[in-house]
C-alpha cells in the first residue's frame, strides 16, 4: 500500500482529494496539511510514498518548499494555475501537474504514475548488497548488517566488522532489505536480530544505543513482539 499526505490550504480542494482517495484501496491518506510549516515538521519524522502540492501556500511557493525538503517523495501538484507547470517538472520528484478544477479520471491517471513509478524503483530482497564506494563494490551480508544510519547526505552501514560510508538516502534502501529490517527512527533502520535489550524509546545492540521515534515505535514493537 502506498502512502501519501496533502498540503492544501482551501478546506474544499482538501476534501475533494480525500473524497477521491477514499475510493483507491491501495492508497493511505496519512495526514493532511494547510501550510508547509506543518507539512515540514511531519516529514522531518516521517516519511510516506508522495503528497499531493498546492502552489499558492500561505507561508512558501509549493514549488520552493519542495526544494527544502532533503530526500523529497513523488509529488503531484495540484493548483488552479497551470503557469508554473514548465517551472515544476525542472524538479526531478514532480510526477505530474493537475489544474483546478480535475476530474476523477485524471486523479487517478496521477496516481498510476507514482505506482508506476515506485513499482520500478522497488528491489527485491537479498541476502546481499553491493554498496558503491569510492568506485569499488563491496559485497555486504544483510546478516552482518547492525543498523544504518542516516546523516544528512551520507548513509553508514555499520556492519559486524566494519563501518561502509556513501551517499544515499534511507528511502532507498527499505525495499531493499529483508525482513530482518524495520525503521525505528527516521535516521535508522536496524537489523532486529542484533538487538540485546529495549529501554523505554531506545534499543541497545552492546554498547550501541540507538533512540526509536515516536512515530515509528508501534509498528517496531508490533513486529518484534510478533
Amino acid at each position: 500500500m502506498m502512502t501519501c499526505i496533502i498540503i492544501e490550504d482551501e478546506l474544499p480542494a482538501q476534501n475533494l482529494l480525500k473524497n477521491f482517495l477514499n475510493k483507491i484501496p491501495d492508497v493511505k491518506l496519512v495526514a493532511a496539511f494547510q501550510t508547509a510549516l506543518d507539512a515540514n515538521t511531519f516529514l522531518k519524522e516521517n516519511e510516506v510514498d508522495f503528497l499531493f502540492l498546492d502552489i499558492n501556500l500561505p507561508d512558501i511557493l509549493g514549488i520552493d518548499f519542495i526544494k527544502t525538503i532533503k530526500n523529497p517523495p513523488q509529488v503531484i501538484i495540484t493548483t488552479a494555475y497551470p503557469n508554473y507547470a514548465v517551472d515544476s517538472f525542472e524538479l526531478p520528484t514532480i510526477v505530474d501537474y493537475l489544474v483546478k478544477p480535475f476530474s476523477f479520471d485524471r486523479f487517478l491517471k496521477s496516481i498510476h504514475k507514482v505506482e508506476h513509478i515506485i513499482n520500478r524503483q522497488e528491489v527485491k530482497p537479498n541476502n546481499h548488497v553491493f554498496l558503491n564506494i569510492d568506485k569499488t563494490l563491496h559485497k555486504i551480508l544483510l546478516s552482518d548488517v547492525l543498523f544504518i544510519e542516516s546523516d544528512r547526505n551520507y548513509l553508514t552501514f555499520v556492519t559486524l566488522q566494519k563501518k561502509y560510508v556513501f551517499i544515499d538516502s534511507l528511502k532507498n534502501w527499505n525495499s531493499k532489505l529483508t525482513d530482518d529490517f524495520i525503521q525505528i527512527h527516521k535516521s535508522y533502520i536496524i537489523n532486529l536480530n542484533h538487538i540485546d535489550k529495549i529501554a523505554g524509546n531506545e534499543i541497545s545492540m552492546g554498547e550501541i544505543k540507538i533512540p526509536i521515534g515516536r512515530t515509528f515505535k508501534p509498528i517496531f514493537m508490533k513486529k518484534f513482539n510478533s
